[in-house]
């Protein structure tokens, strides 16, 4: 019979080696070559090669030197070099390409770009220095893919195994708000995806998901089908994100096709609802003595709703007049000092709830409250307040502080937030504050004629209209009758 007789081509899809191994180790497998044919490995000599233990690719330090001689050589015959963005420069080569970019201090940063089957892998090569040193780990990364040493998974995980690891991994352990955010938009992920392969999800799906989540809508049980904000779908699509990204950290995914989708425009306006001082007065006035409490606690000291539920007599320093707010949204602590009024209260409510771990408990189950929605809304019709939330006595008491002359900074400190800009959400002018600013502009009134009177004829000294043909010199109050 016949050996057996294989091009590179043949050799390398048969047993999975980069054509470039073969022809570096063909002495060691040994190979056939006579006049006007290619080379030719015998089956039976590249089975031998592997069973005696060929499984690594060379070290670095064996074969750069050669390396460097065959990267020479094919600069000048095959390899091709072109400019991207940004003065960014890619060399090409049959396996693969080297990118290098310069960073903002001027420093030269490699990357390689290939493909293996479907996937395709582009990475920083950290510590090459050279395009030599990255085309080298760009060629064995290429080898060992050849061979089936993926450099990811490459068996895709399904959508339902990648969510659920997210979850467990990465959501539950960094989030306190998991359970009300990622659990949630997940949700909705698996009823469109299914349980699809992860890496089959692309940019195109993911625009069928938008259209697809703003044509349902939002539907809750006893209520009307509500439009489904943009900032409410952005916040779905930035979890998907996350989850791709983090299945390529783990080395289940490649690329995230996220890349390639856009936000929707979001309205830049916030809630800007806060409570007067005449509305303070009524919904103290028929809020219930528990209720009362929250309230006040609420407007002296910007807690969010959550915080008060699980304030603790442990974190309450009479002595400093300080709280101390544990386990916060932002997830560092922070401390707020009491005010006289409040002062004040949490005496009272240790007296009367001492006993208790926490500062306000529900009388009916004797743990601490979980909601006051149904309470909360009650007190606000008894008072004829129209769309107040809890949420906005936060909102009040930053306003307040604003409009009392103290700065973002300490603002920014007692709201527990990480960056002034997120303080900046909550700070709302009042109508006459913004009356009042712009009032302090006018100073010393000039007698200019208005651009409006130009156009009018002079009139008698006794005539009624004296007020319009002349020069403005009064107060606002002195022409708001006039038409």
């Amino acid at each position: 019979m016949t050996e057996e007789l294989l091009t590179v081509r043949e050799a390398s899809e048969s047993f999975h080696i980069h054509p470039t191994e073969l022809y570096e180790r063909k002495h060691e497998i040994g190979f056939i070559k006579r006049p006007g044919i290619p080379i030719l490995f015998p089956r039976k000599n590249l089975e031998k090669w592997l069973e005696e233990g060929y499984n690594k690719p060379a070290q670095l330090a064996e074969v750069l030197p050669k390396f460097n001689i065959f990267l020479a050589g094919y600069d000048k015959l095959f390899l091709e070099r072109r400019t991207e963005m940004k003065g960014a420069i890619r060399w090409s080569y049959p396996f693969g390409s080297v990118l290098m970019r310069k960073t903002k201090k001027g420093e030269e940063r490699y990357y390689i770009d290939y493909q293996v089957d479907s996937y395709r892998v582009r990475k920083v090569v950290k510590g090459a220095r050279t395009r030599a040193e990255a085309v080298k780990v760009l060629n064995a990364e290429v080898a060992d893919a050849m061979r089936g040493q993926y450099p990811f998974k490459r068996a895709s995980i399904g959508f339902f195994e990648m969510c659920e690891l997210f979850l467990e991994k990465y959501s539950k352990p960094k989030k306190k708000s998991w359970k009300k955010a990622d659990r949630v938009y997940i949700c909705n992920l698996k009823e469109f995806f299914g349980d699809i392969k992860l890496a089959k999800i692309s940019p195109l799906m993911i625009e069928e998901y938008k259209i697809e989540r703003l044509k349902k809508g939002v539907k809750r049980e006893g209520a009307k089908k509500k439009k489904l904000e943009n900032s409410s779908l952005n916040r779905e699509l930035s979890c998907l994100r996350k989850i791709f990204n983090k299945a390529i950290d783990w080395g289940y995914a490649v690329e995230n096709p996220m890349k390639k989708v856009d936000f929707l425009p979001e309205d830049e306006s916030y809630r800007k609802r806060v409570l007067t001082e005449d509305e303070e007065l009524r919904l103290l006035e028929v809020a219930e003595p528990y209720l009362k409490s929250l309230i006040l606690v609420a407007l002296y000291t910007g807690m969010r709703k959550g915080e008060i539920f699980n304030l603790k007599w442990q974190d309450v320093d009479f002595e400093e007049s300080e709280i101390t707010v544990t386990k916060s949204k932002s997830g560092k602590d922070r401390c707020i000092s009491i005010n006289s009024v409040l002062l004040n209260l949490l005496y009272a409510q240790k007296a009367q709830n001492g006993e208790s771990e926490y500062v306000f408990t529900n009388p009916k189950t004797g743990k601490p409250y979980t909601d006051i929605k149904r309470s909360f809304t009650s007190a606000c019709e008894k008072a004829g307040i129209e769309d107040l939330h809890f949420h906005d006595l936060r909102h009040t008491f930053a306003s307040r502080l604003v409009r009392n002359g103290f700065d973002l900074n300490t603002v920014k400190e007692l709201m527990g937030h990480y960056s002034i800009t997120t303080t900046q959400r909550y700070l709302h002018s009042q109508a006459e504050e913004k009356m009042r600013a712009v009032e302090s502009l006018v100073g010393q009134k000039k007698k200019n004629v208005l651009q409006w009177q130009k156009s009018v004829k002079p009139v008698a000294d006794d005539d009624e209209s004296d007020l319009v043909t002349s020069s403005f010199s009064g107060s606002y109050d002195d022409v708001k009758g006039v038409h």
